[in-house]
């Protein structure tokens, strides 16, 4: 195994990833794809001549960078298997940003707890209330709910909320893990909102249950319904 001698850390170290693929693009599908094995600190690629096909993802946790390590050994990532192994120190290209993740992960941990706060206080919002559309907002996901009822369970899956610079890669990374995963179809004249396809209705319940609320990124929980036929 790569990582034998590297005692396990929360950083990973990925090489042989497609040299073609652009800087940006490249960290917003490595954290699209390894934000499902737990929370990520920071994703890091440069694109100096000597670090040309490597990065660097950081967890919270050692146990979600085991879990990454060993489930996406030799993924096919732009058309290449990743090479997975521990960081073999925190300064493996990382020590410049080091400083600056203890302030980092306080204020994401500051955000997050506003943000649950704001949900839960919308959450347990009374039916009746007026107060900040409170009465809206409940026949608002009362119609939702009965509209989703109404779409009965079949093969192709309806993605909302997605960030303008999802790409269909991203998407098929994500959903191609589950049996049956055909294609995603996205409308360039729509952002934000995607179809995948899948081989039966069962197939696509399984990828929708799992994914639901999946963060491509942090403020964007993707919404999975049932396409309408």
């Amino acid at each position: 195994m790569l990582s034998g001698d590297i005692p396990p850390s929360q950083t990973i170290y990925i090489k042989n990833l497609n040299e073609k693929v652009k800087k940006e693009e490249l960290k917003r599908s490595l954290y699209a794809l390894f934000s499902q094995y737990g929370r990520i600190l920071d994703v890091v690629a440069l694109k100096t001549p000597k670090l040309r096909g490597q990065a660097w993802v950081v967890f919270t946790e050692i146990t979600a960078a085991s879990n990454a390590v060993r489930q996406m050994q030799n993924f096919p990532f732009y058309d290449k298997p990743m090479r997975i192994q521990y960081a073999k120190t925190k300064s493996d290209c990382i020590a410049k940003e080091d400083g600056s993740y203890d302030k980092k992960k306080k204020q994401e941990e500051k955000a997050e707890r506003k943000r649950r706060a704001e949900e839960a206080q919308q959450s347990t919002m009374p039916n009746g209330v007026s107060a900040q559309n409170g009465g809206s907002t409940a026949s608002f996901r009362h119609g939702n709910s009965s509209a989703q009822e109404a779409v009965a369970p079949n093969n192709i899956l309806f993605i909302e909320n997605l960030p303008h610079e999802a790409t269909s890669m991203m998407l098929e990374m994500l959903f191609q893990q589950y049996p049956g995963f055909r294609e995603v179809r996205m409308i360039e004249a729509k952002p934000g909102i995607a179809f995948v396809e899948f081989e039966d209705d069962q197939q696509s319940s399984m990828a929708m249950q799992t994914l639901q609320g999946f963060k491509i990124t942090p403020q964007n929980p993707m919404t999975i319904t049932f396409a309408k036929k």
